[in-house]
């Protein structure tokens, strides 16, 4: 093992314990992978244009090799009027030249390849670009024409059809419609767009939607890649008739509007669209796979995953969760025992690019930013030392958990979000929509820090990057980190060698009860204690080999305030699994 252990002589686990989970012994890598997000315009600069690049990612792969990880999943690089950071694509089959071309891919592939890496790229179904040659078409083409119907165009309502065709909102503020001229130059029908109104929604009703997506899986398919993230996966598909909706436009359960009745998502439909690409991706042999990005419930997530459908899903549930230890026990015996039932792995994540970063936000004792909203440097501000001390422990908890983890870019680093980035820097569609009323989500994708003592910390020697890079990553940057055995860095490294060596990835669950309180949380996998002490006292670990811990400095037999410790508790624990 890469880590040392450290006996302890305290009294052994004898108290009871709740087996939720057994062993997963059934094929496919995915079941237990550690799937790494790569940002691209945040990862690595390699031509000085202040934007990540395909060459950057090439550039930076062995560190990711070195990391430990499985997988890299690539967001969204293919050609695009950038106008939210790649979700809106004018080209499914091409890359958009500010992160190289074809051949730049194709040599990243094979670097890859090399480090036993394999990547999984996203793919954005719902909506495309208002760029995208086919709604330009619609555009130009008349009402009722077969080229307006590869999207959802809709008369209006009210006098002259002034008002939209019904009342739904778009994820990033205002009205889910907008309206366009017709060829005489007099206002015409609307069309739909769940996010910004530069990325209009598919109309899935239609044969030739599904062709062009058939073609699209077997063009990335065919350049090797392992795989698809499906951004909102439950969204392709849209009630008859658009009936109006009065709930969250994201579904959220509200008063009176419970998700699963938002008529936006969650439609039947979908699951005949993900079982004829399961089938695609089968016939390109058993280790290819789909991940749903779907925001739903966890028993109807349970619906994306069945053995015929998606290989994986999100779990934003546990996402959600933070350090409430009761939210967090219920949130994974749901997950774990939900998905059981359909044969499925659960996926466990802490960060990802849409979402201020877990080291911001268990930075906060009380109400933290609202999801998608960002920090700031109006708001209450974060305790930087303390969200990072936080966010080792969550992490090292999570790591320990049975089933596939995600990882998004920096949090090894332990990297806390962008704040003081000017009105006039953001990008993000949330803020302009808005009116800046919500920042949006750039704070956590500002670029990372890789040697501190370069410009730009590494990230790239020309420009300026296109978010800028907070001072106080300086301490943080990778190469400074590297060297460390106390580091976050390390911590991850030791982390996930530990894991694959244990195999707690496809290991068991049950909580040791003794150890679940209102302020600590523990359960077993295999002879494994994973113990997380969220009270203000130290807490007495149990005996056995301390194999990791989240404070590295930490020794004895106590384990401190906000600290997460691995135990192996020997052969013997069999017994009283």
């Amino acid at each position: 093992m890469s880590v040392e252990t450290v006996t302890q002589d305290t009294a052994v686990l004898a108290g009871p314990l709740t087996l939720i989970h057994a062993a997963d012994s059934a094929p496919g890598w995915w079941r237990s992978a550690v799937i790494y997000q790569v940002y691209p315009r945040s990862f690595r600069d390699l031509n000085g244009d202040g934007v990540g690049d395909l060459a950057g990612i090439t550039e930076e792969l062995p560190q990711l090799a070195e990391l430990g990880v499985d997988a890299v999943w690539l967001s969204p690089f293919f050609r695009s009027p950038q106008r939210d950071a790649g979700y809106d694509v004018s080209d499914y089959c091409d890359v958009d030249p500010i992160f190289g071309t074809l051949r730049d891919f194709d040599v990243m592939m094979a670097e890859s390849h090399r480090l036993g890496l394999r990547v999984i790229v996203d793919l954005v179904p719902n909506h495309c670009s208002d760029q995208h040659p086919a709604f330009q078409a619609a555009l130009a083409a008349p009402a009722g024409s077969p080229e307006r119907d590869v999207f959802i165009f809709r008369d209006g309502t009210g006098p002259d059809g002034q008002e939209p065709p019904n009342n739904w909102q778009s994820h990033f503020g205002g009205p889910a419609w907008t309206r366009v001229e017709g060829a005489d130059g007099q206002p015409g029908q609307w069309y739909l767009h769940l996010f910004d109104s530069s990325q209009p929604d598919f109309n899935w009703d239609n044969p030739a939607v599904h062709a062009e997506f058939e073609r699209v899986l077997r063009f990335w398919l065919d350049r090797g890649v392992s795989g698809f993230r499906v951004d909102v996966a439950h969204a392709l598909v849209k009630a008859q008739g658009l009936p109006a909706w009065g709930g969250r436009a994201d579904g959220g359960n509200s008063e009176g509007y419970p998700g699963h009745e938002a008529p936006m998502f969650g439609q039947p439909g979908v699951h005949d669209i993900y079982r004829n690409w399961r089938g695609i991706l089968d016939g390109y042999g058993p280790d290819r796979i789909l991940c749903a990005e779907a925001s739903v419930d966890l028993h109807r997530l349970a619906h994306w995953v069945r053995p015929d459908e998606m290989h994986q899903a999100f779990n934003f549930p546990y996402l959600h969760a933070g350090l409430d230890v009761y939210r967090l026990r219920s949130v994974i015996t749901d997950s774990l025992t939900v998905l059981d039932g359909v044969g499925a792995p659960s996926t466990w994540v802490l960060s990802n690019h849409d979402v201020v970063r877990h080291a911001s936000r268990f930075g906060y004792n009380g109400q933290g930013p609202r999801d998608g909203d960002g920090i700031g440097s109006a708001d209450p501000q974060p305790d930087h030392n303390l969200g990072r001390h936080r966010a080792a422990a969550a992490s090292l908890f999570m790591l320990g958990l049975p089933g596939a983890a995600y990882l998004y870019q920096g949090e090894e680093l332990g990297l806390h979000d962008g704040i003081d980035i000017p009105g006039h820097l953001r990008q993000d569609p949330t803020f302009a929509r808005t009116g800046g009323q919500r920042l949006g989500r750039d704070g956590c994708r500002v670029p990372l820090p890789w040697r501190g003592g370069e410009p730009h910390l590494g990230f790239g020697s020309g420009n300026d990057p296109w978010l800028p890079i907070p001072a106080s990553f300086g301490e943080l940057a990778r190469d400074l980190q590297s060297g460390s055995p106390s580091s976050h860095l390390s911590l991850y490294r030791n982390a996930l060698a530990c894991r694959r060596e244990l195999n707690l990835g496809r290991g068991s669950l049950s909580w040791a009860e003794d150890w679940c309180t209102g302020s600590s949380l523990g359960y077993l996998n295999g002879t494994t204690l994973v113990l997380m002490n969220l009270n203000h006292e130290p807490l007495e670990m149990p005996a056995g080999d301390v194999l990791i811990r989240s404070l590295p400095a930490s020794s004895g037999h106590d384990l401190a305030s906000g600290e997460t410790a691995w135990i192996d508790l020997g052969p013997d624990t069999a017994a009283i699994h």
